[in-house]
């Protein structure tokens, strides 16, 4: 998949304004401040394709990226510390979980969470979401470069150990988008889910970090 082709689509404020359910979708989540923006970058190579900001919480949409006709690649509203109202913050909720649970293309999601402080209550949410439906996930322990060899192991061992009760087929890897660290890991994991739609959580096998 040539990922460095990604070009934007549109912004939807619900499902029901995404494209035809059709095709492959994988969709990237996370905390606002977990570097989901940094991430999809450094996937595409393109600086600017998802925006980087220091005031977390600027994707307040479904922000749809083309890969090719029948490929999308998805960046969910990032979650945690956006200042909106509580009812925004609601509708915003309900729209994810109709996102994991109904949309049929989808085929995996990347939940991308700071290695420094991993599996938070929305995180695990968004686990619950997807292990209702049996919807793989690859969790990427962002800014893995601003922890020395020992902490980073200690924290990829904790993290495995605890989505073993979450949602025990999903897997994880260590990821730095300013060294690029890990890169290669991600692209395997989702070259997988485009190129075998069919593929279920129980067919994956674990990546190592």
């Amino acid at each position: 998949m040539h990922y460095q082709k990604a070009k934007y689509l549109l912004g939807a404020a619900k499902i029901d304004q995404l494209p035809p359910d059709e095709g492959i979708e994988v969709a990237f989540a996370g905390r606002s401040n977990a570097g989901k923006s940094s991430a999809l970058n450094t996937l595409t190579q393109q600086k600017s394709l998802a925006r980087t900001s220091k005031t977390p919480g600027r994707t307040q949409l479904i922000n749809v990226f083309t890969l090719d006709e029948n490929a999308r690649l998805i960046d969910l509203p990032g979650y945690g510390y956006a200042k909106v109202s509580e009812s925004t913050k609601q509708m915003w909720q309900q729209e994810l979980s109709r996102y994991l649970q109904e949309r049929e293309c989808l085929r995996g999601l990347v939940l991308l969470m700071d290695m420094r402080h991993f599996l938070k209550e929305t995180d695990q949410q968004m686990l619950s979401w997807a292990y209702d439906v049996g919807l793989p996930v690859h969790c990427l322990l962002s800014k893995s470069d601003k922890l020395k060899q020992g902490a980073k192991a200690k924290a990829l061992a904790q993290c495995k150990k605890q989505l073993k009760e979450l949602h025990p087929e999903a897997t994880v890897q260590a990821f730095s988008s300013l060294k690029k660290q890990g890169l290669d890991q991600l692209l395997a994991k989702m070259d997988a889910w485009y190129s075998n739609p069919e593929i279920t959580p129980g067919d994956e096998e674990e990546v190592h970090g």
